[in-house]
Formats: structure tokens, sequence, C-alpha cells
């Protein structure tokens, strides 16, 4: 996953020097490319189960849109951010099953 470099500009001496701000959004990769990890998540979380997808890479909206459809498929609620998708409780098989069918075809499962 790639991650976006900040660099904390805080004095320059050139008199001349312009800062150029490179918030692009990412492309959002084709789901042939991306690399996903389904796994099942109970850390810090009270012993709740959750639904954890990491590896995605694109912009925040379609982060949302695979979010939204991954959340109705299941019935369930959760949410998205920083390229990863949380699902609430244990739906690994059945989130597998719906990216294969979406087109992830490099998703993974992790952990037992």
């Amino acid at each position: 996953m790639r991650k976006k470099s900040k660099k904390n500009i805080v004095y320059s001496t050139n008199p001349n020097y312009s800062y150029e701000d490179d918030d692009e959004d990412l492309e959002t990769l084709n789901p042939e490319e991306q690399y996903l990890k389904v796994m099942i998540d109970r850390k810090q979380r009270k012993g709740k189960s959750v639904t954890l997808i990491t590896g995605f890479v694109g912009s925040d909206d379609d982060l949302k849109d695979l979010s939204k459809t991954l959340k109705s498929k299941c019935g369930v609620g959760g949410s998205s951010k920083n390229g990863e998708v949380l699902v609430q409780g244990e739906f690994k098989d059945k989130i597998f099953d719906l990216l294969i069918d979406m087109g992830y075809k490099h998703t993974k499962k992790v952990g037992g």
C-alpha cells in the first residue's frame, strides 16, 4: 500500500521558492490490479469481531463505494478509511466470494 509522503516546509531562505501542494487523489487501480487481504480482527474492539479488508489503492470515493457495496450485501454496518474497509461481524468467506465476483482476482484470506 502506498502512503503519501508529507513534506512539512516550515521556512525557506530562497526568495523564489514556491510551495507546490501535491495532495492529488490517488488514481484507483482496476480491480484486477488490486491486492486485497480479508481478515477477522478483534484487537482493541472489546472482543467484538469485525471483518477487515486491507490493501485498497485508490481514491476515497471509490473506497467508500466498495465499502457501501460490501456492507449492503452483508446487511451490516461498518466504516472505511486509509485504504481499509471495516465490516461489523465475521463475514470473511462471504466477502472473499463477493470480491472475487466483483473482479478482485488477487484477493487473499488472512488468518485461520
